[in-house]
């Protein structure tokens, strides 16, 4: 049996958002950065546990505010589908407070703005380039505390640069979104006993 997941990764300009997604799919780094200027779509397929899994992950550009009804997310081409995916996933730069700043934002304005059905929706905060640990802004118990016990959202740390936890994020996100149904377990709970759990590989 084949499922397909829609997610969207976002965050603000420059915190590896694209790289993240290209270190996953191709295994590869640049150092050069390209500003994401328009959405980008990938459709990979995986195997977990045995089961492949299609995805869609939508790359998006920098927005200014999560579209607050479907005519503006419309009319807007670079918020296309970002009201409909199966889970969010918002990248910051350890090393830059304004990106983290933006990332609270953006998750605010989603759970003020969700689709009638889908409070369930898994969001995960990803603190990228962790090998410039030196460079954090933020103690990284500060923001594990309080996107989980706070938000209730997922965490991982990563580094595009090196794929340090680039396959775990994917392989625990599919874990959340599958489990998304489970009403009476927390999408952090849901997420963090996910950690503990299975690997999967890219097709």
């Amino acid at each position: 049996m084949v499922s397909t997941y829609r997610v969207a990764v976002l965050g603000a300009r420059g915190v590896g958002k694209s790289a993240i997604v290209r270190q996953f799919l191709y295994n590869e780094f640049s150092e050069v950065c390209v500003p994401t200027t328009a959405r980008r779509l990938y459709l990979p397929a995986v195997v977990m546990n045995g089961h492949v899994h299609d995805l869609q992950i939508l790359d998006f550009p920098p927005i200014s505010a999560f579209p607050v009804n479907t005519f503006q997310e419309w009319a807007d081409a670079c918020c296309r589908g970002l009201r409909s995916v199966h889970a969010y996933i918002l990248v910051y730069d350890i090393c830059c407070f304004d990106s983290f700043e933006y990332v609270k934002t953006i998750r605010q304005q989603i759970l003020e703005t969700r689709v009638i059905g889908t409070s369930e929706t898994p969001i995960i905060i990803v603190g990228n380039k962790r090998d410039l640990q030196r460079g954090r802004v933020i103690p990284r118990w500060n923001v594990s505390h309080l996107v989980r016990k706070t938000w209730k959202c997922g965490y991982v740390e990563c580094s595009a640069k090196y794929n340090w936890h680039i396959l775990l994020l994917f392989s625990e996100l599919l874990k959340s979104v599958g489990c998304a149904r489970c009403k009476h377990v927390h999408a952090a709970l849901r997420f963090q006993g996910a950690l503990r759990r299975n690997r999967c590989a890219i097709m």
